[in-house]
């Protein structure tokens, strides 16, 4: 079995759309892109610095574009394919964060447009979030589990990422982040995170609020392949529900660690990590045991690993390609 896993945000670089731009196509798909996002994704990913695509209002969508883009590389745009789900015979998706309207574009509960689109209202409205407050994020490795939680309440902050692989990332006021670094539990270490605001908690309550209003005007599928949330690593079983959890999850905390023991449970046997890929490949090596994991991990850097994606989406299963042939 296959997972595709999707990034999300803080997965990006500067440049890193210049090497894919060099495929037939590439250029008018980040132009059309960026037409429905109401940004200029192709000069971000081309020419933007680290401070202007660390904007949510446009990082989050050229985050998933990219994704989406390569993942039509591997066989198509993505959509429905011809069978129900199947554990262990079917491909299985997984987003972080906002790599989560991704994974609806693979499982077909949305369209490319709509999940593009959508994440665009996300960004925007989630950075329109974070300037109603300073708040922030860190990264919180090692430490016992109870004394980092007691130091965590202490400061007034909370779980906002917990990605398995041993990373915590937290978040809350600005204040409580400097007196956690300050003074960090004992073993533990904080690093600061380059963040325009405390995601994934309820800081975000308007960005949620903003987003419940609209999704009522989308006609979601229903998942024709296994979808994993990060709320609780479970599979969802139809669009609608998919959509929920859209909403609910930009206040709430993103449980990957939920969905990599999912993956394990499911006899996962290889994963691909789309562009801008790194992080979740990395999460996923030291999850699954690193270097001795029976898993074959690849993180698509770039065109060349193209052919070699492939290869594992063919092996883990032939009917199951992103995007079959003959779909529309």
């Amino acid at each position: 079995m296959l997972a595709v896993l999707a990034p999300g945000q803080g997965a990006q670089k500067p440049g890193m759309l210049t090497d894919w731009l060099e495929l037939p196509g590439a250029e008018p798909f980040f132009r059309w892109a960026g037409a429905i996002a109401d940004a200029d994704l192709l000069a971000l990913g081309t020419t933007g610095d680290a401070e202007a695509i660390r904007d949510t209002a446009v990082t989050q969508p050229l985050v998933v574009a990219m994704s989406l883009f390569v993942a039509r590389e591997l066989g198509g745009l993505p959509g429905p394919v011809a069978h129900p789900p199947q554990a262990g015979r079917d491909v299985v998706v997984a987003g972080h964060s906002v790599g989560e309207l991704t994974a609806a574009a693979l499982a077909g509960v949305l369209s490319v447009e709509a999940a593009i689109a959508l994440t665009a209202v996300r960004g925007r409205a989630m950075a329109a979030a974070c300037a109603r407050t300073p708040t922030g994020m860190a990264a919180v490795m090692g430490g016992d589990p109870d004394e980092v939680a007691a130091t965590l309440e202490k400061h007034g902050l909370v779980p906002a990422n917990v990605n398995g692989g041993g990373q915590l990332v937290v978040a809350g006021p600005l204040e409580g982040l400097a007196e956690l670094k300050a003074a960090p539990p004992a073993k533990a270490r904080v690093l600061p995170l380059s963040v325009a605001g405390a995601f994934h908690t309820e800081y975000m309550a308007p960005a949620r609020a903003e987003l419940e209003g609209l999704v009522g005007g989308l006609r979601p599928a229903d998942p024709s392949r296994l979808l994993l949330s990060n709320a609780d690593g479970a599979a969802v079983t139809s669009g609608a529900e998919a959509l929920s959890r859209l909403v609910s999850q930009v206040t709430s905390p993103v449980r990957f660690d939920a969905c990599l023991a999912t993956m394990r449970e499911l006899g996962v046997t290889a994963a691909i990590e789309l562009p801008p890929a790194g992080a979740l490949a990395g999460l996923a090596k030291r999850e699954w045991g690193g270097k001795d994991a029976p898993v074959e991990v690849l993180a698509i850097a770039g065109p060349a690993d193209l052919d070699r994606a492939r290869e594992l989406i063919d092996a883990g299963d032939p009917i199951a390609r992103l995007y079959p042939e003959g779909a529309e």
